[in-house]
């Protein structure tokens, strides 16, 4: 019994020791941590079959280790992705090295500086036969990348306030921007829908921000009506961008109902040169362009209609 006692107190002794020696002989800088069923034999081994791990934290931070432990794989590993992100696929394993994590703001980024690119495009050089498709086919991209770079954040799990913030203000400006190049082209049959989807893009965007200082924004969060007037006013501005200068509204019949709207649209016509384009894209696209205001009109009216009650102050 009593060379039991010694060997078991030799026991204590040497798992106090190996505590002492493991924390650095501070009071918490490190934890020992093992299974609280785990029993300390007489000669020190832990009968439980867990190992004992030590980390020298110096926050006071509880870290266990065994061979059950399940692995996490940090973002660094992974890419700069998020943690929820799918594994990589043939493109990101052969490029390992580039931030995809930043590639949505990237294609952001990109569609910004599209803007001033297009605006110069619309009336210089002077003299540009393929005007026409090079406008339309710039928007298009623009479009594109403003579906793209949102797929790619939630699938990548990378998004970000500022990517947030970014993206819906870049879509607008593009928008607004090929308005209003379209609108001084052929006039009020343009610049009426324009004036209707840009007053509407203002007066939701400041709703979202009064709502959000509420604590409502989901209240008025982007609905299918809103999806499909994007939509519509992106696929009717390219379509009509197609159309080459020299096509005046009088190509469609059905303006010359219209009185002083259907008249217009000739553009800077330079004597001798041939304009690349689609004419009969002209009164597709208005149609479409004006089946935008209206639904511009009702999506606009659904989210006034759900915030009424914090507005009227009822909530």
């Amino acid at each position: 019994t009593s060379a039991y006692a010694k060997a078991s107190n030799n026991g204590v002794k040497n798992a106090e020791r190996m505590t002492f020696i493991l924390r650095g002989g501070g009071e918490d800088d490190s934890i020992i941590s093992s299974s609280s069923a785990s029993i300390i034999n007489a000669n020190g081994v832990n009968a439980g079959g867990v190992a004992l791990s030590a980390v020298s934290n110096r926050g006071g931070e509880v870290e266990e280790s065994s061979a059950a432990a399940p692995t996490t794989t940090s973002s660094s590993t992974k890419g700069g992705v998020g943690p929820n992100a799918p594994p990589p696929g043939p493109l990101r394993r052969l490029l390992p090295k580039f931030p995809w994590h930043e590639l949505p703001n990237y294609l952001t980024y990109a569609r910004c500086i599209s803007i001033p690119i297009f605006l110069a495009l619309s009336y210089y050089p002077v003299i540009m036969p393929n005007r026409a498709p090079v406008l339309s086919l710039l928007f298009a991209v623009a479009s594109i990348t403003d579906w793209f770079d949102g797929f790619l954040a939630r699938r990548w799990d990378v998004t970000s306030p500022f990517g947030a913030f970014l993206d819906p203000v870049a879509d607008k400006l593009m928008v607004s921007t090929a308005l209003i190049v379209l609108a001084g082209r052929y006039g009020g049959i343009v610049a009426i829908p324009t004036a209707v989807i840009m007053a509407r893009e203002v007066g939701v965007s400041a709703l979202r921000e009064w709502m959000a200082q509420r604590g409502a924004r989901d209240s008025v969060k982007v609905g299918m009506q809103g999806k499909i007037k994007a939509a519509l006013t992106m696929v009717s501005i390219t379509l009509m961008l197609l159309v080459p200068e020299g096509v005046g509204l009088e190509s469609v019949a059905w303006t010359k109902y219209l009185g002083v709207l259907g008249v217009g649209g000739a553009g800077s016509v330079v004597e001798g040169v041939v304009n690349d384009g689609l004419a009969w894209m002209l009164g597709p696209s208005l149609l479409m362009l004006f089946a935008s205001a209206f639904v511009t009109v009702t999506s606009g009216s659904v989210y006034f209609k759900a915030a009424a009650p914090v507005l009227l102050g009822k909530e």
